[in-house]
């Protein structure tokens, strides 16, 4: 399930990736330790499970590069957006399922007392990050906005949602020439970005001193 919260700005997902646990230990009558083999097993399955998932989201990202057509982009983006929302933490969706509601119900400070725990809880998953970012732009904190999408950005760098919510607010505050890299950014990640591609051209005549 998304959410669309504001107009131009990050579309954002309810579930998000969380950590595995390591292999568990067992120890022996005389005190040494020895591997758990069922545990290891487990262990392994994950780590194969998680390398097959990275290879189906680069090769979504492969394909959302070749692709031209914008309608066959967006369901492809649309696919990204969901492999980025898996989550094996039923904590997490659920808290992720409260926090959307009460961004619809403008409850903005349940939603960020609930985001501040999904990101406690798992500051790995970009996309607490990612809707906090949000939810500080709705309320015109673009310093905060901003951050949470640095560390979006440095957990997944291909985040075409943030990057064009960073490149909005950078318009936003004058920062032509910095929002313009930015929207390239986005256009290189996803080339037939029909929002990327218009803010290019509008920002290329501005700076160029041409009427728009």
């Amino acid at each position: 399930m998304r959410f669309f919260v504001f107009p131009f700005l990050f579309s954002f997902l309810l579930l998000g990736p969380s950590g595995f646990s390591s292999p568990a230990f067992a120890q022996n009558s005389d005190g040494s330790n020895q591997v758990d083999v069922e545990g290891t097993q487990e262990g392994d399955d994950l780590e194969q499970l998680d390398a097959r998932e990275d290879e189906s989201l680069n090769n979504l990202f492969d394909d959302l590069r070749r692709q031209t057509n914008p309608k066959a982009a967006s369901r492809i983006s649309r696919k990204i957006w969901n492999k980025w929302g898996e989550s094996g933490s039923d904590s997490i969706d659920l808290l992720m399922s409260r926090i959307g509601q009460a961004m619809n119900d403008n409850k903005n400070n349940v939603a960020m007392d609930l985001l501040d725990q999904v990101i406690t809880l798992a500051p790995d998953y970009a996309e607490g990050w990612n809707r906090r970012a949000t939810l500080h732009y709705g309320l015109r904190q673009f310093g905060r906005s901003i951050s949470d999408i640095e560390r979006v950005l440095l957990l997944e760098p291909r985040h075409f949602g943030a990057l064009s919510g960073l490149a909005v607010m950078l318009q936003a505050l004058k920062k032509d020439e910095k929002a313009l890299e930015t929207w390239y950014k986005v256009l290189a990640i996803y080339p037939a970005n029909d929002q990327a591609q218009k803010s290019i051209i509008t920002l290329e005549d501005k700076l160029a001193g041409n009427p728009t």
